[in-house]
């Protein structure tokens, strides 16, 4: 049994940036990433819209708030110093409506306060200079948004820690998680690790670990699909880099959305309906236990009486194409039905109380000697080197 200063569950981004981060900041190489995938960034980390979020959604004083302007920074500077792909291109975030102005103007109010530099709001003329096709009545326009290659940041990452002598295991599947003494011994089928930092940053199970470790767990991850369509290469020119409509403020889904990727190509969506598998890429994909634990749950079913004419509209927006494109034409007309092929697909973690309310933030739980990260969704990619400092800063509380 071999002992480590810390042991991180999920090869994702953030478990990658905590390695990294903990290797650099305390200068100890006794660490080691479990990861049951054959390679690392399988799963939310490469299955998103590649966007560097700079951080005008989320609450002041919040977390995300917080993370994501320091993290889009640290992403940032970590691209240049190793020549990853990225460009800051900018985004537009669009009312189509009157009724959607002052969400805009409230908005950009809290960007500000967030510590975004150099928003601004824009009448039709104006954003149409930034992007020609779009429709809308007015838009902020976030000069410090961009795309990225977060595959390639993950894989960057396991090379920095691997050449730091820093471990990573790969198919490995954890079998147990036992408190021994001030120790945390993690059970897998090749062996047995014990550290007294032990950090659950599995992701979309991040609440299965949580109860292997503590027996339950303050909620429950319930996997929800999001599908793009790709804009046909002969179209792209509609779209020059990142158009948003203006978001629900009920729903952490930021709404479908146009965004030129680093490759050149231009995704639209996602949509957000539930998934029967927490890994179901392929649409129809269903796993028995991933289904019995959402269907069963009540927080799901707590959720859709909250809201159930927005999981109705997204249900019918992923099973019909046509209805997918009024969501899109809303904020470029000139997009038609046939200028759309099927695309790819992410899998949100999105974590659920009992009583139906979604996690709006990212949600730290820490126990002696062991932490939960349970909720880091978008922009969890974005924020992944700050959520690292944080993760660490709350281990030595």
């Amino acid at each position: 049994m071999e002992e480590k200063d810390l042991v991180v569950i999920g090869g994702g981004i953030i478990g990658l940036a905590l390695a990294y981060k903990w290797i650099c900041t305390k200068k100890k190489d006794s660490v080691v990433v479990l990861e049951k995938e054959k390679d690392v960034g399988r799963h939310q980390s490469s299955h998103n819209s590649g966007v560097l979020h700079a951080g005008l959604y989320y609450s002041p004083g919040s977390l995300k708030a917080k993370l994501a302007v320091e993290g889009i920074k640290q992403m940032v500077s970590f691209c240049k110093e190793n020549k990853i792909a990225h460009e800051i291109c900018g985004k537009l975030v669009v009312a189509t409506e009157e009724r959607e102005v002052d969400e805009l103007h409230r908005l950009k109010k809290q960007g500000e306060q967030n510590g975004l530099v150099g928003l601004r709001i824009l009448d039709a003329q104006e954003m149409r200079k930034i992007e020609p096709y779009v429709r809308g009545v007015a838009a902020i326009f976030v000069p410090e948004e961009g795309i990225v290659d977060y595959r390639q940041v993950c894989l960057v990452l396991a090379a920095k820690i691997e050449s730091m002598n820093g471990k990573i295991l790969k198919e490995v599947k954890i079998t147990g998680i036992v408190k021994k003494g001030k120790l945390w011994e993690v059970r897998t089928e090749g062996g047995s690790f014990l550290t007294s930092n032990l950090v659950n940053c599995a992701g979309l199970h991040s609440d299965r670990i949580c109860r292997m470790a503590m027996g339950s767990c303050p909620l429950r991850i319930v996997p929800f699909r999001g599908e793009y369509f790709e804009l046909k290469q002969e179209k792209t020119y509609l779209v020059k880099n990142l158009i948003y409509p203006v978001p629900d403020p009920r729903f952490p889904f930021l709404g479908v959305h146009l965004t030129r990727m680093i490759n050149g190509k231009v995704e639209a969506g996602p949509n957000a309906v539930l998934s029967l598998a927490r890994e179901g890429y392929d649409k129809g994909s269903f796993d028995w236990k991933d289904a019995f634990d959402s269907l069963t749950y009540i927080g799901l079913w707590n959720f859709l009486k909250r809201y159930p004419l927005a999981a109705w509209e997204e249900w019918k927006k992923s099973s019909n194409k046509r209805l997918f494109c009024r969501a899109v034409q809303k904020l470029v007309p000139a997009i038609k039905e046939e200028d759309l092929d099927r695309g790819a697909v992410g899998i949100r973690a999105q974590a659920l109380f009992p009583d139906g309310r979604l996690v709006n933030d990212f949600l730290f739980v820490k126990e002696e000697g062991i932490l939960h990260l349970l909720n880091a969704p978008s922009p969890g990619a974005t924020a992944s080197l700050a959520i690292a400092d944080e993760l660490i800063k709350t281990l030595e509380l």
